[in-house]
């Protein structure tokens, strides 16, 4: 008895997701179509002979989650690899996205942040995962001091290995918990990079923030309520930042407050 080999239909390209996030030389798609299942290695072969760059084809079977955020990856085609090396921004990211938080979306608003440090500013950049908010400021910018803070002993282990991939003399990366592992000094620029938790953190910033410093918090909303979140803050000098769409009607969204 022969059996039928199996092909994508003209169909089945139809259904390929278009949204997929690609770190280094692997592509991770969040949501894969059930009805593709059957055909995943197909789908991740037509996908590399596509993307000359894309060397592993994964998808997730668990998303962001825990306090270290995250997820878990399939690899359906490709090398046998979930460690990549990542551009942006003039700078290199070694980064396995199975074991440490890792976003390629928030590029923009990354260098967004790097173009505002002045010269000589001293920083603390919370929640620092493999360090590319450090790097790219540091990259892009005359800041004096960069400390990077990062729970993830595995976020952290990339994180030294990124600042001597890219000979980076100004910044101190620092494991553990931020609310213990705080330097005590004052910061002209603080960064809070955990959507769902950095306003919990948000007096301790303040406690280390200068005067004349500028705080970055991050979080999630929909637009309907931005001006709630305006009043919520209204203590503050506020600027809102659109920074990503991880949802429908759902913005990543930066607030940049200083004291009035």
């Amino acid at each position: 008895m022969l059996f039928k080999k199996k092909k994508l239909t003209s169909e089945d390209l139809k259904k390929i997701p278009k949204s997929f996030d690609v770190i280094g030389g692997i592509l991770i798609f969040t949501d894969f179509p059930k009805e593709l299942k059957s055909k995943e290695k197909l789908v991740g072969n037509y996908l590399l002979n596509k993307f000359k760059n894309i060397i592993t084809v994964t998808k997730k079977t668990k998303k962001y989650s825990g306090k270290l955020r995250t997820a878990k990856l399939k690899i359906i085609a490709g090398e046998k690899n979930k460690e990549t090396i990542h551009a942006e921004s003039g700078i290199k990211l070694k980064v396995n996205p199975e074991k440490v938080y890792f976003s390629p979306r928030s590029g923009t608003e990354r260098l967004r942040i790097a173009k505002l440090v002045k010269k000589g500013e001293d920083i603390l950049v919370m929640f620092s995962g493999i360090a590319p908010f450090p790097l790219v400021i540091s990259k892009h910018s005359n800041a004096n001091e960069i400390y990077a803070i990062e729970l993830n002993k595995q976020g952290h282990k990339y994180a030294k290995e990124n600042i001597k991939l890219n000979k980076i003399k100004n910044i101190v990366a620092i494991q553990g918990d931020v609310r213990k592992k705080i330097p005590n000094k004052k910061f002209d620029r603080i960064i809070m990079p955990l959507p769902k938790d950095a306003e919990n953190y948000l007096s301790l910033a303040l406690k280390n923030l200068k005067p004349t410093g500028t705080i970055h918090l991050y979080t999630f909303e929909k637009q309907e309520n931005f001006n709630k979140l305006k009043e919520k803050y209204k203590k503050y000098n506020i600027k809102l930042i659109k920074a990503g769409t991880p949802a429908p009607r759902k913005y990543r969204v930066c607030l940049d407050l200083s004291l009035k």
